[in-house]
């Protein structure tokens, strides 16, 4: 019987992925990003110990609202950092026909997560940056990772939504939206590309956690901005 870790359950969730969703949080990170909304997922011990089979029967509560687009969500933290739980908890879904989205960094080494992917019909995938310094400076990671992560989904047509965080003063420009909708056109799987306002609300989690916030002297993007960005990005919606 295969176990993880998981920080906390979203019954009714509409913003991650397509319909509504049962979302699960699981728990633990590679990563470092300045903008997380998340710090309490970073610890890969904390968290409670779920078995796969309990996270689907507690999402089969809910298929009533999942109508024909809506399903199961694995987010995080890094839901990959356990990939083997997250491969039997999609395994399952599909046993029981389920949709499943899968809410990544892309920071692994997407062959080793080919048993998760083998059951995942929809990828969410955080293309934090298009520059690889601020990648690696705000992020903790190479942006190569993330690019080879989304060829490989390209390379079996597994439907992908881009995500990205705009940040004022590191990627809210014209440049960089088009950046990455260069990269959502130079792979056929993506068919959607979401630019979400940065915001603050998170603070009082690294106040509890008596922790800086990376990004907390930053201003949050203005409505206008972000309309303006999200009309570049055309077929992609946004």
């Amino acid at each position: 019987m295969i176990t993880g870790r998981i920080h906390s359950f979203q019954s009714l969730g509409t913003l991650d992925g397509p319909g509504v969703r049962f979302v699960a949080f699981l728990q633990g990170c590679p990563l470092r990003c300045g903008c997380c909304h998340n710090p309490d997922t970073w610890d890969a011990a904390a968290g409670e110990t779920h078995t796969a089979e309990d996270v689907v029967k507690r999402a089969l509560r809910f298929r009533v609202y999942f109508g024909n687009d809506g399903g199961v969500t694995l987010s995080g933290g890094e839901p990959l950092m356990q990939k083997d739980f997250a491969a039997e908890i999609f395994r399952l879904c599909h046993e029981a026909q389920l949709n499943t989205c899968l809410d990544t960094s892309g920071c692994y080494a997407p062959e080793d997560c080919a048993d998760v992917l083998d059951h995942t019909d929809r990828v969410l995938l955080d293309i934090k940056y298009t520059s690889d310094e601020l990648y690696r400076r705000h992020a903790g990671c190479a942006m190569e990772k993330p690019l080879r992560f989304l060829a490989y989904l390209n390379e079996r047509s597994i439907p992908v939504t881009l995500r990205q965080v705009i940040i004022p003063s590191l990627n809210d420009t014209v440049e960089n939206v088009l950046a990455l909708r260069e990269i959502a056109q130079s792979h056929s799987c993506v068919d959607k590309v979401e630019l979400l306002p940065f915001r603050k609300i998170c603070q009082t989690k690294y106040d509890i956690m008596k922790i800086p916030f990376p990004f907390g002297h930053l201003s949050e993007p203005a409505k206008e901005c972000i309309d303006e960005l999200r009309a570049l990005l055309g077929i992609y919606g946004g």
